[in-house]
């Protein structure tokens, strides 16, 4: 009797094609428009396969890891903080446009707070000065404010 060894299939070996084209279809959109820079491949200290979707290019900082381990997906940001955890892919590649999405809606936030900053701050320092021109150059220049 002969034995013939069948391949044994290794989940941790690498990413298989439609993995990858359902995560990188995921972030298409934020790609093109340039918000981020694109995917690395690596894998963790297991040998299990990680995908880094990059930001803005010229740091490309990892915003968010996408990780296989076994039979599940696993969604980390940039600083190691897991969002997600499933073994479905279409449900991930779901998240990893809510995600995205989501980012965007922080930009604003913080844009909005620095407008609001900067408008407290012209409205509290710099107006009061404008306001009395003749106080502000006697406290600048005394000598020129006896002139006037």
């Amino acid at each position: 009797m002969s034995v013939i060894p069948f391949p044994v299939r290794d989940e941790a070996a690498g990413w298989r094609p439609a993995e990858l084209r359902a995560v990188v279809d995921a972030c298409a959109e934020p790609i093109a428009r340039g918000d981020l820079s694109g995917c690395a491949h690596g894998q963790t200290e297991a040998g299990d396969p990680q995908l880094y979707v990059l930001g803005p290019a010229p740091e490309q900082e990892c915003f968010l890891c996408i990780s296989r381990l076994g039979r599940n997906y696993v969604l980390e940001d940039g600083r190691g903080h897991i969002l997600f955890e499933h073994d479905a892919l279409d449900v991930l590649a779901e998240q990893v446009k809510g995600v995205l999405s989501r980012r965007k809606g922080a930009i604003l936030a913080r844009l909005v707070a620095v407008w609001g900053a900067a408008k407290e701050t012209f409205e509290e320092k710099v107006e009061p000065v404008m306001a009395e021109p003749l106080e502000a150059v006697s406290h600048v220049a005394p000598q020129l404010a006896a002139l006037i």
